[in-house]
């Protein structure tokens, strides 16, 4: 309904690992402080912070699960590290809650982002199970997973081949719903979004050849 609104339409309706930046994280604050000065409670906008906290860490979890609570050793390529596509700002970015919840439990991670790069380089300045990569494929070799965290561009039309084969294990977990979900299992990869029920393993494997059927 929203979105069908020609004022607002649809380019930030999109399911994700939660919004960031240094304008609506503080604007929602700031509004919810002015009502509460005012006696008014705003429930809804009171819950937008915390909701999105969560939202957050929704893609933390997932990846948890998949590894049975136990990354500890475990590589995983981050593609995307600024809150939004088109700019180098990190704050409040939800990459920073995942890449710390990671380390947190002992993962190390690769990372890329066309633009955060030396901000991230700032921020993680110094701390042990965080590198950096010149390009988007070169963080994938030897991961035990791809964790996408923000839209760019260059990532939303992969070599899917590529990534199976530079990944020691091929699993993708999509916290912007970049992709058809059908199309990157049908390349033999584990499929983790947003609102969206992951495909039983057991089609990973069949998924080519059910796509050569249909063809």
């Amino acid at each position: 309904g929203i979105g069908s609104d020609v004022r607002i339409g649809h380019n930030f309706l999109y399911a994700g690992c939660g919004f960031g930046g240094s304008c609506f994280p503080k604007d929602v604050k700031a509004l919810n402080r002015t009502a509460l000065e005012y006696g008014v409670d705003l429930k809804i906008v009171g819950a937008i912070d915390g909701v999105n906290e969560r939202q957050k860490r929704v893609m933390l979890h997932k990846i948890l699960a998949r590894f049975d609570n136990d990354v500890r050793g475990r590589k995983l390529a981050l593609w995307g590290l600024a809150f939004k596509a088109d700019t180098d700002d990190m704050r409040e970015a939800p990459s920073r809650a995942i890449i710390d919840g990671l380390l947190d439990r002992g993962a190390r991670i690769c990372a890329y982002d066309p633009a955060a790069m030396a901000e991230a380089r700032r921020i993680y300045d110094g701390m042990d199970g965080i590198e950096f990569a010149a390009a988007p494929m070169e963080a994938l070799a030897g991961a035990d997973a791809l964790v996408i965290v923000t839209e760019w561009r260059i990532f939303k039309s992969p070599d899917f081949d590529e990534i199976r084969a530079l990944l020691k294990q091929p699993v993708v977990f999509d916290g912007r719903n970049l992709f058809d979900p059908s199309w990157v299992v049908a390349h033999g990869l584990e499929y983790y979004a947003i609102g969206r029920t992951p495909p039983p393993r057991e089609m990973h494997a069949a998924a080519p050849h059910l796509v050569l059927a249909a063809a």
